[in-house]
């Protein structure tokens, strides 16, 4: 009854194993199903890739591949999506990595290497030196890892990606500590330390605590080891992380043990027990049996001894741990020597042998392995990039009749076009060609309006004036009009003659007036005034109306200031005058002359305005600004004259 009994419980929880199996293939599948029926672009790697990262246990359970990875990756090589490539060589190499498959964990993350420097993506590429760095020092070839994290450690520190750091330099810490050099290893894991404390990472500071204890302890410093075990192990409480605190109790055991505390070493060899025991991995409470029954094969205590190393060897032979057994036959063969038993000794020591022949041959088996398993992922590496030309050919011949379409009727479109804008643009041309003539037609009127208005100037002046003066005033004058005829022939000449003219009217103009006013001419010094063009008598009205109409009738000494700029490609000329302003000056106007008109300003209005056509632009404009001061009277007028810049080269 009681057998029935027990056989039916077994069929059922059978039963319920392979219910819960299928319900969690139906689950797996089922998301791989419909990230399959995605339209396959970057984002459709990026969701195989997360899926993976929540499924991979299943996966590795069940020692099958993961389907979403081998997806991901033959998606991101069809797309030439380096990226993509990078990330999933870098979870298939960690995930070999955790199976202890090195060889091919670093096959997969120097892929992973060489496609995240293809994407240019740093804090990727930094990430997959750490892994090579990992695979290589998993592997005893510390010269290789501590150059792959040492580049690691160059990144980072470039982009400050905190991560990254981290791990590069708790490695080469680790590094240091295998090649027994413990000063830099404590260099290293005091940095390391550091940072996992400023980023609030506990796990990371519990890790590099313990780590610095391991190397202190290798400096034989073990009053400064036990202390950093402790605060390692107080850590690991905070976190009630089972595994760091057996860690930390085996270490304080130890250290306690070189002490010669062996009642101290025992206490706490007894707490890492009661830690591990609560541990899924049953090889950590294994070594524990072992380090108990060591400790008690130095004090003397073999029958007690023999009990731990015993239960360390049932483990070893019930998960097959073959290092474990090794070290516990060896850990027997002591004690027996220690009880004067050398017939046992030596059989012991037999079988420790034997495992450790073992170990040499699994590990050699286990490379052969992967060996094979290498040379299948180069083959499946083949047949994707032959699936990859394959699908670029036939998409070749689909472009190349396409582009045969296209050109045909893109020949067509552009006949049609091409005509549209041929007409278009002669019409353009034509009505350029009547809006410059009319400019012509107004830079012609303001010669003969200019020469009238500095004559009449030359008649007032010799009726005041002597002689001598007048003779001045004249050889200026033809001076003047020989630079006003020379660049009226041309539509734009450089800003430097235009200044000239202008100071050699000023001049004249300070003359006549009996030096009633000053002047500055200010250009900005990125201005070159031989390449900057302008059109000529621009400026020159409103300098005139500046000194007829604001600057003359000043009782004290005016200032006119001339200032010109360029921002960009506009070109801004300022001429500001103290004078007495526009409403007073429009009432003296109007008292001496009511039908007299600013000539020169309108025609220069005019031009602008054609300018601003022609350029078919907003940037040629006149604004005229009234001054005033703090209680409201005038104090002068500003004109601002905005152009489009025009260039000599």
């Amino acid at each position: 009854m009681f057998l029935r009994r027990t056989i039916t419980l077994l069929i059922l929880q059978l039963f319920l194993m392979v219910g819960a199996t299928a319900q969690d293939s139906l689950r797996v599948f089922g998301l791989l199903d419909s990230i399959r029926g995605l339209r396959d672009d970057t984002a459709k790697v990026n969701a195989y890739l997360a899926k993976s990262r929540t499924v991979y246990r299943y996966f590795d359970k069940g020692g099958r591949e993961n389907p979403f990875l081998q997806e991901a990756l033959a998606l991101s090589v069809r797309l030439n999506y380096p990226k993509g490539r990078a990330e999933a060589y870098n979870d298939l190499g960690t995930s070999r990595r955790n199976k202890s498959q090195y060889i091919l964990a670093t096959e997969y993350h120097e892929k992973a290497l060489k496609a995240a420097i293809e994407s240019k993506d740093q804090r990727l590429i930094a990430t997959s030196y750490n892994n090579v760095g990992v695979d290589y020092r998993r592997r005893e070839m510390l010269e290789k890892a501590f150059d792959n994290h040492f580049e690691a450690l160059k990144i980072a520190e470039k982009i400050n990606e905190t991560r990254s750091l981290t791990v590069a330099i708790n490695s080469i810490g680790n590094i240091y500590l295998s090649d027994a050099k413990y000063e830099a290893a404590i260099r290293e894991f005091t940095r390391a330390l550091e940072l996992e404390q400023q980023g609030n990472n506990n796990l990371g500071v519990a890790i590099n605590l313990g780590n610095l204890g391991y190397a202190y302890e290798g400096l034989n410093q073990l009053d400064r080891a036990i202390d950093y075990y402790e605060r390692s192990l107080a850590v690991n409480q905070q976190l009630n992380n089972h595994t760091g605190m057996a860690i930390c109790y085996t270490c304080l055991g130890t250290a306690y043990q070189k002490k010669g505390n062996y009642a101290a070493a025992m206490v706490y060899l007894q707490k890492a027990l009661e830690a591990n025991e609560q541990v899924e991995d049953k090889v950590h409470l294994a070594e524990n049996y072992i380090s108990i029954g060591r400790l008690l094969n130095n004090e003397g205590k073999l029958p007690e001894a023999r009990k731990y190393i015993q239960q360390a060897l049932d483990l070893g032979h019930q998960w097959t741990f073959n290092y474990i057994l090794q070290e516990g036959y060896n850990a027997m063969a002591d004690n027996y020597k220690r009880a004067g038993d050398f017939a046992k000794s030596f059989d012991n020591t037999q079988l420790s042998l034997q495992y450790k022949d073992s170990i040499l041959e699994e590990r050699t088996s286990t490379e052969f392995a992967q060996m094979k398993a290498l040379h299948e992922v180069h083959r499946k590496d083949n047949q994707i990039k032959e699936l990859q030309q394959d699908q670029e050919i036939n998409q070749l011949r689909i472009r190349r009749n396409l582009a045969l379409v296209i050109a045909l009727a893109g020949f067509l479109f552009m006949l049609i076009v091409g005509g549209f804008f041929y007409i278009r643009h002669r019409n353009l041309q034509a009505n350029r060609q009547t809006l410059q003539l009319e400019l012509r037609s107004l830079r012609s009127q303001m010669n003969p309006h200019f020469i009238f208005n500095s004559l009449n100037s030359i008649h007032r002046y010799i009726w005041s004036n002597n002689q001598e003066e007048a003779s001045e005033y004249l050889t200026k004058f033809s001076k003047l009009m020989r630079m006003i005829l020379d660049n009226s022939q041309h539509t734009f000449i450089p800003l430097n003659k235009e200044l000239d003219s202008l100071r050699l009217y000023l001049d004249l103009e300070a003359l006549r007036c009996s030096h009633m006013f000053d002047y500055h001419i200010f250009v900005d010094d990125e201005i070159n005034e031989e390449e900057v063009l302008i059109p000529p008598m621009i400026i020159q009205p409103y300098v005139e109306n500046a000194i007829w109409h604001g600057l003359v009738h000043r009782k004290e000494k005016g200032r006119l200031d001339i200032e010109v700029t360029l921002n960009g490609r506009i070109l801004e000329v300022t001429v500001t005058d103290n004078g007495i302003g526009r409403k007073l000056a429009m009432e003296i106007r109007e008292k001496k002359d009511k039908l007299h008109n600013s000539m020169g300003m309108k025609v220069t209005e005019g031009r602008i305005a054609l300018i601003r056509k022609i350029n078919n632009t907003k940037d040629a404009n006149v604004e005229i600004t009234d001054l005033h001061g703090p209680e409201g009277e005038a104090t002068g007028t500003k004109v601002r004259i905005v152009l489009p810049a025009e260039f000599l080269f």
